[in-house]
């Protein structure tokens, strides 16, 4: 994006900056920059601590790729979770969706993407691998998991994900399952409300 150069640097650099943003276009980035110009320091200020703090606290969990300021993360180190039950899902805003609806007590796995193609996104590039080892190993302890809930969105390439992951885990003695269609074909997890999501929950299939 070219930046008017009646502004100033610090100004264009913020819209600029604020254009790589998902969804956020030269109107938006501009209206958003020129908001934070008029807002009080510690509006600004406030915002550039906590993208500081989430860039240098956060990682990733290495049980389940879910965002978190500690390792193993919050759900995976809950003892009270039933870890035999994983439900795989696109990203950690699923995770958060799904949570919100107070009915699943289960652990996850994030992929942090989706099979495409079309895009060059391959199997290398998600958590697959990951989750397969996670089952292999569960069992090898004696623990095995009981089931594994695919819960990618109902798209194309979330189902293509999911029959991917299927094909994986088939040598493994572990019950696979597929979110009920109470899910809006080409819809998202993150936008589902509680209602949906339970029900999807309760009524997912064997696949």
């Amino acid at each position: 994006m070219a930046v008017p150069s009646s502004l100033p640097p610090s100004l264009g650099r913020l819209i600029e900056a604020l254009t790589q943003l998902p969804g956020i276009g030269p109107k938006t980035a501009s209206r958003l920059a020129f908001y934070l110009w008029r807002a009080p320091a510690e509006t600004a200020l406030t915002l550039a601590e906590a993208l500081r703090d989430l860039k240098a606290n956060t990682r990733l969990c290495s049980v389940c790729f879910n965002i978190t300021e500690n390792d193993p993360c919050l759900i995976c180190a809950d003892s009270t979770r039933e870890h035999d039950l994983i439900c795989v899902v696109e990203e950690p805003m699923d995770v958060a969706a799904i949570e919100r609806a107070r009915t699943y007590r289960g652990v996850y796995h994030v992929l942090h993407g989706v099979l495409s193609p079309i895009n060059g996104i391959g199997p290398d590039d998600l958590r697959i691998d990951a989750l397969v080892e996670r089952v292999r190993r569960a069992a090898e302890r004696g623990q095995p998991i009981r089931e594994v809930i695919l819960a990618t969105n109902p798209t194309v390439e979330g189902e293509m994900t999911a029959a991917f992951i299927q094909r994986k885990l088939a040598g493994l003695d572990v019950n696979i399952t597929r979110l009920a269609r109470g899910l809006p074909a080409g819809g998202d997890l993150e936008y589902a409300d509680e209602v949906t999501l339970s029900r999807a929950l309760e009524g997912r299939q064997r696949v």
